[in-house]
C-alpha cells in the first residue's frame, strides 16, 4: 500500500478509541470535546483543554543540520535546557483526561533526555490510549538501547532522513551514514513485534530533493513503513528570501517527487506521505493557534513548531501559570482573531503553510 489512505492515521485512531477515559472522566472529555465545537461554532477565540500538545523535553543536539532553525539567527539566539520532569508531569496532569496526542519532541535531540522513559511511562499510566510521538536523529553512540527502554511506550518514531550516504552528510553535519544505516536496522529490528511504528520525516531542500525517490527504497530496504516528505519551512530561516519557495514549483522537483511516488507504488508495505500540497496556503490553513501547543523546555507557549523562540513570541510561562491560562492569554487571543480575519502575523511570514503557493500534480497524495 503506497498511496490511498493514510492507515497510520486510521490505526492510532482506533487505538485512541479503544482506549478513552472510563468514568467520570469519559463526560469530562466529551464535553471538553463538544465545548470546544461549540467554541469554533460562534467564531470565538477561546480554546478548551487541548486534545494535542507538544513538549520540547530539550534543544540540545548533537548534529547541526543545515534544515534545522537552530543554525540560523533565532536559533543562535535561543536558550538551551532540558525539561524539568516534574513540570513536564504537572503539565500532563493538567492535559488530563482531554488530550489525546502528546508529542515529546522540539528542536532538540530527543534522546538526549535522560527522562523519557520515565515521561512516556508516566503519560501511559495516565491512559493506555494517549497517542505519543518522538523524533530522533539515530545518531547517539547509545540511540538502539534507548529505543529499547522505550518503543512499547511509544505510538511513532518519527527518524529524520534528509537524503543518503554523501548527500545525507551534507545536510546532516556531523552525521555519519553508515552509522545512521547501521543504527535504523537495529531499531527497525526491535520495534517490529512492539508497539511503535517507524516512520522517516525528509525535508526536502535544493541540495537532496533528487534523493527522495532513494530514500524510499532504502526505508524499503530497512522494513520502515512510512516515509514523510515537507518543504523546508523559512518562517524561521534568515538566511533564504522567499523566493527560495519557487523551487518546489519547479519542473525538476516536481519530476523527482512523482518518481518518490512511482517507487513507493513499486514497494509493497512503503507508505508514502507529503505535505498538503493543494489546500490554498493562508494563514487559516494552520491549525496551530488551536491545537498540538508547543511548551518550550522552560515552559513557554509559543506559537508554532517551526518557529519555537519564546524570545520572538510567548503567550506566557506555563510552569507559573499553567496551561489553560497561557493558552487564552489575551495576546494568544488576539492571534486567532487574526487568524479568523486571515490576516498573517507578522511572526508568521515566511512559513511554507503561508508563502509556499499550492503545486498543480496530476495525481493524489496522501496528507501526513
Amino acid at each position: 500500500m503506497a498511496f490511498g489512505i493514510n492507515r497510520r492515521r486510521i490505526q492510532k485512531a482506533i487505538r485512541r478509541l479503544k482506549s478513552l477515559p472510563g468514568g467520570i472522566n469519559f463526560f469530562k472529555y466529551t464535553f471538553n470535546k463538544m465545548y470546544a465545537w461549540y467554541l469554533r461554532l460562534i467564531k470565538s477565540p477561546r480554546v478548551t483543554h487541548p486534545s494535542s500538545i507538544m513538549f520540547e523535553v530539550t534543544n540540545h543536539c548533537n548534529l547541526k543540520c543545515i534544515t534545522c532553525p537552530r543554525e540560523f539567527q533565532y536559533g543562535e539566539e535561543m536558550a538551551k535546557g532540558f525539561m524539568d520532569i516534574n513540570q513536564l508531569k504537572k503539565i500532563v496532569d493538567e492535559a488530563y483526561p482531554y488530550v489525546d496526542s502528546i508529542g515529546l519532541t522540539g528542536l532538540g535531540e530527543t534522546l538526549m533526555y535522560k527522562q523519557l522513559p520515565e515521561a512516556l511511562e508516566y503519560i501511559r499510566q495516565k491512559n493506555k490510549g494517549i497517542i505519543t510521538t518522538i523524533s530522533i536523529n539515530a545518531h547517539l553512540p547509545n540511540s538502539v538501547e534507548l529505543v529499547k527502554l522505550i518503543a512499547d511506550k511509544l505510538d511513532t518514531l518519527q527518524i529524520s532522513m534528509d537524503g543518503i550516504g554523501e548527500i545525507y552528510e551534507n545536510v546532516r553535519l556531523r552525521g555519519e551514514w553508515k552509522l545512521f544505516y547501521d543504527n535504523v536496522k537495529k531499531i527497525v529490528e526491535h520495534c517490529r513485534d512492539k508497539r511503535a511504528d517507524v516512520m522517516f520525516n525528509f525535508v526536502a531542500i535544493k541540495e537532496n530533493y533528487h534523493t527522495m525517490a532513494d530514500v524510499v527504497e532504502v526505508a524499503a530496504e530497512l522494513g520502515v513503513d512510512y516515509v514523510n516528505i515537507t518543504p523546508f519551512n523559512l518562517a524561521a530561516v534568515t538566511a533564504h528570501n522567499i523566493d527560495y519557495y519557487d523551487f518546489f514549483h519547479s519542473d525538476t522537483f516536481i519530476s523527482e517527487l512523482t518518481r518518490a511516488k512511482e517507487k513507493a507504488g513499486s514497494l509493497p508495505g512503503v507508505t508514502l506521505t507529503c505535505w498538503d500540497i493543494k489546500s490554498k496556503n493562508e494563514f487559516k490553513k494552520c491549525h496551530l493557534p488551536w491545537n498540538h501547543f508547543y511548551i518550550s523546555w522552560d515552559g513557554y507557549a509559543t506559537p508554532c513548531c517551526a518557529k519555537p523562540f519564546p524570545k520572538e513570541l510567548n503567550f506566557g510561562n506555563v510552569f507559573d501559570d499553567g496551561l489553560m491560562f497561557c493558552l487564552n492569554t489575551p495576546g494568544y487571543l488576539e492571534f486567532r482573531k487574526m487568524w479568523y480575519e486571515n490576516k498573517t502575523p507578522k511572526f508568521c511570514e515566511k512559513c511554507h503553510m503561508v508563502d509556499l503557493k499550492p503545486i498543480k500534480l496530476p495525481y493524489e497524495l496522501p496528507v501526513n
